[in-house]
């Protein structure tokens, strides 16, 4: 694996963390679709400001909940682990990160539940592409032991897998769920729905596949025989439902006529 890219630039011999650059093009690759999604709404709004706020609370987000999940790192070395370039945490990024798009969905008077549904496929996206970061840097994400033919060692990741051992590259398979996820909640939003149904479909396509992708990930059960992600993730897939039927009795809007009635006003 390849934890960090180093340059060799004259007097100059930087060395780029890998996962911190390919969090850097997700947050590029989600901008670009949140602004498609906007101006296929017809909203006039900053979209690309408005995911550069989301990813970095979401950071912040990702961050928090790993060392709260986690507190063995903290008590190993204290306040540094905030600091670490790994460990952050999937259900921190997305309350973080859907609190900062609520909140300037308002502010915009665009709507709460409205800016979600527009972010949706861009926030699907942007955390598969993050994946390739994880899965680049090594940092402890992937799954347990297998012996199917695309199991994969990390030897040289930031925490490398045992000499011989093969696990599971889960940050490909999110990455490979978060695009599919994230195309089918685009052609969603191009069909007519309620308000806050794209948003709930979100919630719960992702919760799902990271609820299965956890029973082949290393992370430590709590309660039931489920993890804590397996927890929040199940948390989502309920919240997600209640918004698809709460949607479902609103009243349906249509893309496609609200761009037709513009371009009449017009």
């Amino acid at each position: 694996m390849i934890p960090y890219l180093h340059l060799n630039l004259f007097f100059w011999h930087p060395e780029i963390p890998t996962f911190g650059l390919m969090l850097w093009l997700a947050a590029v690759a989600a901008a670009f679709v949140m602004d498609r999604s906007f101006k296929r709404s017809e909203v006039d709004a900053d979209a690309v400001g408005m995911v550069a706020i989301a990813v970095l609370a979401g950071i912040v987000g990702a961050k928090l909940w790993h060392v709260i999940d986690t507190p063995s790192e903290f008590r190993d070395i204290g306040w540094r682990v905030l600091w670490d370039t790994a460990g952050f945490a999937w259900f921190g990024g997305l309350v973080f990160g859907i609190s900062a798009l609520v909140f300037q969905g308002w502010w915009a008077k665009i709507g709460s539940l409205r800016t979600l549904d527009l972010a949706a496929p861009a926030a699907a996206i942007g955390y598969g592409i993050g994946r390739i970061g994880c899965f680049l840097s090594g940092d402890g994400c992937y799954g347990i032991e297998t012996n199917l033919p695309w199991g994969m060692s990390f030897p040289n990741g930031i925490e490398p897998t045992p000499p011989g051992v093969r696990v599971h590259p889960t940050p490909l398979y999110e990455f490979g769920m978060g695009l599919l996820i994230g195309w089918y909640l685009w052609w969603r939003g191009g069909k007519r729905h309620g308000t806050g149904a794209i948003v709930g479909e979100y919630l719960m396509l992702s919760g799902i596949a990271r609820f299965l992708v956890e029973f082949i990930r290393r992370n430590p059960r709590v309660i039931w025989g489920l993890s804590n992600a397996q927890l929040a993730s199940a948390g989502s897939v309920l919240v997600g439902a209640g918004l698809m039927w709460w949607a479902a009795h609103r009243p349906l809007s249509d893309p496609d006529a609200a761009r037709a009635g513009l371009s009449k006003a017009a």
